[in-house]
């Protein structure tokens, strides 16, 4: 089991997956606003739903800019929302320094689209509650998960 998956429940109360085509800018965004979508009409309140939604959106980015495409899985459990991000190469040579802000080895396409800034795995780390990144040249995998308290749901 992914580590950061460690406190997820056995069944999903909604399951989806995603796929995400490399260099798909015009697309860039769909899973993220999918995932606001699901989130708002499950009743949890905007704060919750902006983090989730951030961390989304800039892994999302971050497989349309910088590898050849991937999957998404999300999953609503009782106690989390968790999403994993697999894309296929070609891998991160070095994580600590891609984790490090304003770091980047976007293409001058993603630049030029206003993309690659670099805060992308800063801004996940930032806003989810775990985050587990592994890659080799084969591709990247991340999982994040954001935790759902008490506070989390609108009575």
């Amino acid at each position: 089991m992914n580590p950061c998956l460690k406190k997820t429940t056995k069944h999903a109360r909604i399951h989806k997956e995603f796929v995400i085509e490399r260099n798909d800018i015009a697309n860039a965004g769909t899973v993220a606003s999918t995932t606001k979508r699901i989130l708002k009409n499950e009743g949890f309140p905007s704060h919750f739903i902006k983090r989730v939604t951030i961390g989304v959106y800039e892994a999302e980015i971050n497989v349309v800019i910088h590898s050849y495409g991937g999957t998404v899985i999300f999953d609503l459990n009782d106690d989390n929302v968790s999403l994993t991000f697999e894309d296929k190469g070609p891998g991160i040579e070095d994580i600590e320094l891609a984790k490090a802000a304003g770091f980047s080895t976007a293409s001058s396409y993603a630049i030029e689209n206003g993309f690659g800034a670099g805060m992308g795995l800063p801004n996940i780390e930032a806003v989810s509650d775990e985050m587990h990144l592994t890659s080799s040249k084969e591709g990247t995998k991340l999982c994040m998960r954001f935790d759902i308290g008490d506070d989390h749901i609108d009575s």
